[in-house]
């Protein structure tokens, strides 16, 4: 019965996409929603997140739901009449599908919070696309008082038919880093690299080199990602520049691999500068960790969907991917 009500804020909120921690138009839109609900709403200082709480009619645990707000600085390429109206921001990762979901979840279970025993937290989140919006929440003490027992998130997905819910137990998205490498030599004229120290073959040896690492040093069973995605140096066709600089991205689905692939990264590109009489310097900046679903919750949704919508309408995941 809320399906008209869900596809038309979520419709509402892909013609307004924002981006990072600050979704103020999203986040009015949401209270409007809920605006006929008695519910204890919570909002922090650093980002427009928000947390309303649903008290239940006898005492219990704390459970989180969570949706997240945010879009991607992307346009959108469609003809479709709710096409976002935001010159290079777009949903195109589902976010307002969630928001709009999550609010029909605290439209149903307000209707039935005489059946609940303890309470419900609705986190709407800005931030997930690479902001780290839920730390600053965190940080803000939104999810002090009272300290969820449990948190549950739900991502849409094209790859399953609709209306199968899929999940794993244990490591389920990777680890997300991004590295800049700078490698500097002595600039010259390209006619005469003999009196130049030449960076850019060094920075093509050194991304050759990431790959032999990666298929060579790191156990097959618990993987890495490592991507070169972009290299920049040089001015013109004929002058040898004094550095190259090159930035990526790192993925991993244990600490203990990306660890190992931090050290062996900044191992691999100062020594390998060092052979051709180059430097190197290596700067991590560290992202979002490895997403880890906690095995008997993952058994407890199994139950659930298999109960309520049959046997064949849970997946159980088998391996973690690599986005995060």
């Amino acid at each position: 019965a809320l399906q008209p009500e869900t596809i038309a804020l979520r419709r509402a909120i892909h013609e307004e996409p924002e981006l990072g921690l600050d979704t103020p138009k999203t986040l009015a839109k949401v209270k409007a929603a809920l605006a006929g609900l008695t519910l204890t709403f919570k909002e922090g200082a650093s980002c427009t997140g928000m947390i309303a709480i649903l008290e239940g009619a006898k005492p219990g645990r704390t459970v989180l739901l969570r949706g997240d707000m945010d879009a991607l600085p992307m346009p959108e390429d469609t003809a479709l009449d709710f096409r976002s109206k935001v010159q290079g921001a777009m949903h195109a990762c589902g976010h307002d599908a969630h928001t709009s979901m999550l609010v029909s979840a605290a439209k149903m279970l307000y209707a039935r919070r005489d059946q609940i025993a303890g309470r419900i937290l609705f986190m709407f989140q800005p931030g997930e696309e690479g902001h780290h919006g839920a730390r600053f929440m965190i940080q803000d003490g939104l999810l002090d008082n009272p300290k969820p027992d449990a948190a549950f998130a739900i991502h849409i997905t094209p790859n399953l038919p609709a209306g199968v819910v899929t999940a794993k137990g244990g490591a389920m998205m990777a680890s997300a880093d991004m590295f800049t490498i700078n490698v500097k030599g002595q600039g010259g004229h390209a006619s005469m690299p003999h009196l130049a120290v030449d960076p850019m073959p060094v920075a093509c040896e050194i991304v050759t080199a990431i790959n032999a690492f990666v298929t060579r040093r790191v156990d097959a069973f618990d993987p890495a990602v490592v991507t070169v995605a972009k290299i920049e140096g040089g001015t013109t066709n004929n002058v040898i520049p004094e550095s190259v600089r090159m930035t990526g991205t790192i993925r991993a689905i244990s600490e203990e691999t990306r660890k190992k692939v931090h050290e062996g990264l900044a191992r691999l590109a100062e020594n390998v500068a060092r052979a051709h009489e180059c430097s190197a310097a290596l700067d991590i900046e560290r992202g979002f960790p490895v997403t880890i679903n906690n095995n008997a919750a993952v058994d407890f949704i199994e139950a659930t969907v298999r109960r309520e919508f049959g046997q064949g309408a849970f997946i159980r995941g088998n391996n973690p991917v690599m986005g995060a």
